[in-house]
């Protein structure tokens, strides 16, 4: 049909997609649906280098192994709506048929991101358009997976936009949080922190501005964000094809720092470049993980990104950390970030650059009134305004809103010619080469950069209407490249982290005190309240430069020793 009337597209597809996984859990044998037995929380429980070779061994039935995940994947789906597509019982053929199980994951189920190809089943991505067009073949990540031994058996939640900290569309609802139902459990790859954490055991995602680590540090998981050319990335789709401004980058999710790292390191000992053209020929170095997470650490904190003050309960989870980190022995030192390359100026190039085609292309895949996401939403609006427009309205909220820094954000949005292209992505280099330089000088001897993973825990559905722009933290990271990882550390206490202003607005004093009350931190902390978000996660990022995944795994083990030294260890959902 035609515009609008293609809005009944929609509501077909949607049905049909709905009826579809529906029936495929309903149809699911009776083990799949019975309680968890004591052998299956074993199974969970069990360190994965173990389950391999109890699988190696025989000791263990592989299809036994998948039974177990998938009473996880039914569980976790009536609980959050993480799953998308369900590859159960196809699981069990390929761990027969196509599942090397003499490989390193031999008989490991992974779960994965919607985007990531697998044959049989839609990558819809989360768009009506998108579904009704099974996959032919496996694409390169799930060729690499079944030939190390590992077994693909649910794609999961995201927004369609993949630009989001929420994982919630028009075609397969809202995914929520594991921990507390009312919040996100984070995007865009939220449906695998909500499966994780509720028992899944390794998950793929994909990471722009933090879509693997705002996951993560809202559901209470474990992630890496890879560098570029670390990590397969083709046999997926995307919202964006063809955006490079600030690439997109497949990366690893664990619900423990243990499976990550044997995850992490068994994926590159596949030769990962022998699969994937845009994989870089660099093999696991072993000696530096170890080394990494052994030495005595200098460590760089930064406690904000200059923009989004984080808020009371990821201070208590910074400050725990670097409690334990010193009573460790290791050096904290607070950095300065590079002057001509602060957090903010990168924040404007990169979404400049990410949103150079004015949001065309992303919403260029949807149905006449197919639910957006909220944060989406806003940016378009931005985006499609003609630009004297855009300029009176940057005028307004500079001069008259004496907003200096979302004014400073507006003025530079909206498509770009491709001599403005190149004009930015001249700048991005720039800014990578002052903090090459910054990092190397005498006094920023630094092993990894800490800092928080966002400035609040998880927010409720639909915040991202307000909260759009609160991914400083992470999105820097993606403009220069470098590797960085999660790790949580602790829950929102309804009294301990609770703001010290009362009132509905007691938020705003907060961010006057600390000279930040402007529109892109009021857009996080308005949703703040410590005691909604009681038990919710918080988590750290440990990051380090470009290419230094196994530094960053032993960074982020050598931090985890100092909590669990300190009695700060985070404790993982226990299944149920």
């Amino acid at each position: 049909m035609l515009p609008p009337f293609d809005y009944f597209d929609y509501i077909r597809i949607r049905n049909i997609k709905r009826r579809q996984r529906e029936a495929r859990f309903a149809s699911l044998s009776p083990e799949y649906h019975a309680p968890f037995s004591a052998a299956d929380k074993a199974i969970i429980n069990k360190p994965i280098e173990e389950l391999v070779d109890d699988v190696q061994k025989q000791t263990i039935s592989p299809v036994e192994v998948i039974r177990t995940y998938g009473k996880v994947a039914v569980k976790a789906q009536e609980k959050t709506n993480c799953v998308t597509e369900l590859l159960l019982p196809e699981a069990e053929e390929w761990v027969t048929s196509e599942v090397n199980l003499k490989g390193p994951l031999a008989g490991i189920p992974v779960s994965l991101k919607d985007s990531i190809q697998v044959k049989g089943f839609d990558t819809s991505v989360g768009y009506a358009r998108k579904s009704l067009n099974p996959a032919k073949e496996d694409g390169a990540i799930v060729r690499l997976l079944k030939d190390a031994g590992a077994v693909p058996y649910a794609k999961t939640a995201l927004p369609m936009t993949l630009l989001s900290f929420e994982s919630a569309n028009g075609l397969w609802g809202t995914c929520r949080n594991p921990h507390v139902p009312e919040y996100s459990p984070g995007g865009s790859t939220g449906g695998e922190g909500a499966l994780l954490a509720l028992g899944g055991r390794i998950g793929i995602g994909s990471d722009v501005a933090g879509s693997v680590r705002a996951p993560a540090a809202w559901s209470g998981i474990y992630s890496l964000r890879c560098s570029t050319g670390r990590w397969p990335k083709s046999g997926v789709d995307t919202s964006m094809p063809g955006q490079e401004g600030v690439p997109s980058v497949f990366s690893p999710m664990a619900r423990t720092l243990n499976d990550l790292t044997y995850f992490t390191r068994s994926i590159i000992g596949m030769q990962p470049w022998k699969y994937d053209f845009s994989v870089h020929p660099i093999s696991w170095r072993a000696e530096e993980e170890k080394e990494a997470s052994e030495k005595v650490l200098r460590v760089g904190l930064m406690r904000s990104d200059g923009v989004i003050p984080p808020t009371p309960a990821i201070t208590r989870a910074i400050d725990t950390t670097v409690s334990a980190l010193k009573a460790a022995g290791h050096t904290v030192v607070e950095i300065t970030p590079p002057t001509e390359a602060d957090p903010f100026t990168g924040f404007c190039l990169a979404s400049q650059l990410l949103n150079s085609d004015g949001c065309s292309t992303f919403n260029s895949f949807r149905y006449s009134f197919e639910p957006t996401d909220p944060g989406a939403a806003q940016l378009s609006k931005i985006a499609s305004l003609p630009r004297p427009l855009r300029y009176i309205y940057y005028l307004y909220v500079r001069y008259i809103r004496r907003d200096v820094k979302w004014a400073t954000v507006i003025r530079g949005f909206g498509p770009k010619s491709a001599a403005q292209l190149w004009q930015i992505t001249a700048q991005r280099e720039a800014f990578r080469k002052q903090w090459h330089s910054w990092w190397d000088g005498e006094r920023q001897q630094y092993d990894f950069i800490l800092c928080p993973g966002n400035a609040t825990p998880a927010l409720p559905h639909g915040a991202m209407h307000d909260a759009v722009s609160s991914c400083g933290y992470t999105f820097l990271w993606n403009l220069l490249d470098y590797s960085a990882g999660i790790i949580p550390v602790s829950h929102v206490d309804r009294k301990l982290d609770a703001l010290v202003y009362g009132g509905k607005r007691g938020y705003r004093q907060a961010l006057r005190t600390l000279g930040s009350d402007h529109a892109m931190a009021r857009g996080a902390w308005m949703h703040y309240d410590a005691d909604k978000m009681d038990g919710l996660p918080t988590a750290v990022q440990v990051v380090g430069r470009r290419w230094e995944e196994e530094k960053v795994l032993g960074y982020m083990a050598a931090v985890e020793k100092a909590l669990k030294r300190e009695g700060a260890q985070y404790s993982i959902l226990e299944v149920d």
